[in-house]
């Protein structure tokens, strides 16, 4: 699988509005826990998927059990799962409709992510968009 540009990791979080994060937590000792704040803080509407804590509310979104709950659009599905986990999570972002999946710093699946390719979906992989935002100078919205 081809190594994703920096040039078109900044188009991709320039042009993203919602992002829904597979694995989010509710535990401020959780990477998914401030990831989400940091994305939210950058403007990025976030919207947390966790069949564990469905129902709940992390830095004020409700939680979903499933991708194919939310019924909006999904720009890009942000997944904190382990790799073996994150084919599942490719598929449900597939189904969903989404534009993108990104896979966190550790989770790399050439297989899911070969699937979300072939499914039209851009893909980053074992990369943090909390990292590359201030790295590749992609600038604040106002609001979310």
């Amino acid at each position: 699988m081809p190594l994703i540009a920096d040039a078109d990791i900044a188009q991709l979080l320039r042009e993203t509005r919602t992002i829904a994060l597979v694995g989010a937590s509710d535990r401020p000792d959780r990477p998914s826990y401030n990831v989400m704040r940091v994305l939210q803080d950058w403007g990025y509407r976030v919207l947390p998927v966790n069949p564990q804590i469905t129902g709940e509310h992390v830095h004020g979104e409700y939680v979903w059990r499933e991708l194919g709950q939310i019924g909006e659009p999904i720009d890009m599905v942000d997944i904190f799962r382990r790799p073996i986990a994150a084919g599942e999570a490719v598929d449900e972002a597939i189904a969903a409709g989404a534009k993108s999946v990104w896979m966190q710093i550790g989770v790399i699946n050439h297989e899911a992510a070969a699937r979300a390719e072939a499914a039209g979906l851009k893909v980053v992989m074992d990369r943090c968009p909390a990292i590359e935002l201030p790295q590749l100078g992609i600038p604040r919205r106002s609001a979310r």
